[in-house]
């Protein structure tokens, strides 16, 4: 089998407890390395230790990995034509750019871009081009709440250039068949792969036995800046919880994760409610808790919150939008429901039966493991390298 020449761009550096899509891009470059591959990685930071701790984990000369900061976004008229023009690419800077042109005068066999804005680096190479999907806006409703005259504009130049994009590349990978199936729509000449998130489920401890809290907890992790998250955490504490506290007066709700605590503000009166924002660490969270709820009321792609309670052995209750891209089965790796009441009646038959979460955590992580490993997954990108070449 022919080792290529693969250049890579992403959009934030490749740390496994990094941004959600970060996990992801660890898993992409050690796997593709490991095989041989001969790849070099033009990554976007926003943080100098960013790129301190991201050469640590892929050090020269194993690995190719180059790191430019995000340059942030400048002011005046021809900034806003820009912006206008080409949305969030201000990510990618101009040592970037004119770095990876230089790259693409070599020989190389696949230019890989990672994320939807990636593409404005692509857009002029489509022949060996490959980009990966992992949400689409128009799908998480982002711009709906605000109806400001601002925000109309930028939902109309986000989504035009949306659709621009996913015009522009005749290979495609999506991380859901959700999302392969909205592409395809939008693009009826692509071929549109699907492959799963992957993450390195080794570096997720997981005990046989899981500790059981004498007052069963129900807990929700996530980044609450994200709208889907900041949807799920206002459905469970003004539709969910309520009952089920009702119905188990000794349980006790834990919401953990980036800015919950300012955007969650007006719930912190509910009783037996914790709040922890911006943790160093999730993983002692998913731990503790006996049940993670999450039901985003929309959001595309995969939930790397799911994957991760699965991951650590944590129940999950969740709706469709949650276990996206995972072929979970409710009742068997997690309560899966879209309407509040069977959110609830799932939730409280767990807390109260602890064999029935054991045996689901067992199953989750099985899942996982077959579903979303590295070895799965680096193995279906390269298939779609090989299809791209012949």
């Amino acid at each position: 089998m022919k080792l290529l020449r693969i250049i890579l761009v992403l959009s934030s550096p490749p740390l496994p407890f990094g941004n959600a899509d970060a996990r992801w891009y660890y898993v992409l470059i050690k796997g593709l390395v490991a095989k041989g591959h001969r790849v070099t990685v033009f990554t976007a930071c926003g943080k100098p230790e960013d790129i301190s701790q991201a050469q640590v984990l892929f050090p020269s000369p194993e690995y190719d990995l180059r790191c430019y900061l995000i340059s942030h976004p400048k002011r005046g008229l021809m900034a806003k034509i820009k912006t206008i023009q080409q949305p969030y690419s201000y990510v990618f800077s101009p040592e970037l750019r004119q770095d990876l042109a230089v790259e693409l005068t070599q020989p190389y066999d696949i230019l890989h871009l990672e994320q939807l804005w990636s593409g404005w680096l692509g857009i002029e190479h489509q022949e060996k081009v490959v980009i990966n999907i992992h949400y689409l806006f128009s799908l998480d409703r982002t711009f709906e709440d605000n109806k400001s005259w601002e925000t109309r504009f930028r939902r109309f130049f986000t989504y035009h250039a949306q659709q621009k994009l996913l015009k522009a590349f005749p290979t495609i990978i999506a991380l859901s068949d959700v999302l392969a199936k909205n592409i395809q729509q939008i693009n009826p000449h692509a071929c549109v792969y699907t492959v799963p998130l992957g993450i390195d489920i080794s570096l997720y401890p997981f005990v046989e036995q899981k500790h059981i809290n004498q007052k069963p907890i129900v807990g929700l992790i996530g980044g609450f800046n994200w709208k889907p998250s900041y949807s799920a955490a206002v459905r469970l504490v003004t539709k969910l919880w309520p009952e089920i506290k009702h119905r188990l007066p000794n349980a006790k709700l834990q919401i953990v994760g980036r800015c919950a605590k300012d955007v969650l503000a007006k719930f912190t009166h509910i009783e037996d409610l914790e709040i922890h924002q911006d943790v160093p660490d999730t993983l002692p969270y998913f731990a503790n808790m006996d049940v993670m709820l999450y039901a985003p009321v929309a959001g595309s792609g995969m939930k790397v919150k799911v994957m991760e309670a699965f991951a650590l052995g944590t129940a999950v209750v969740t709706n469709s939008n949650g276990v996206e891209g995972i072929p979970a089965i409710d009742g068997i790796h997690a309560g899966i429901c879209d309407d509040d009441q069977g959110l609830i009646d799932r939730t409280v038959e767990l807390l109260k039966h602890p064999n029935l979460r054991q045996q689901r955590r067992l199953k989750a992580r099985q899942l996982l493991e077959k579903h979303c490993s590295p070895q799965v997954t680096v193995g279906q990108i390269e298939q779609i390298y090989r299809k791209i070449l012949a």
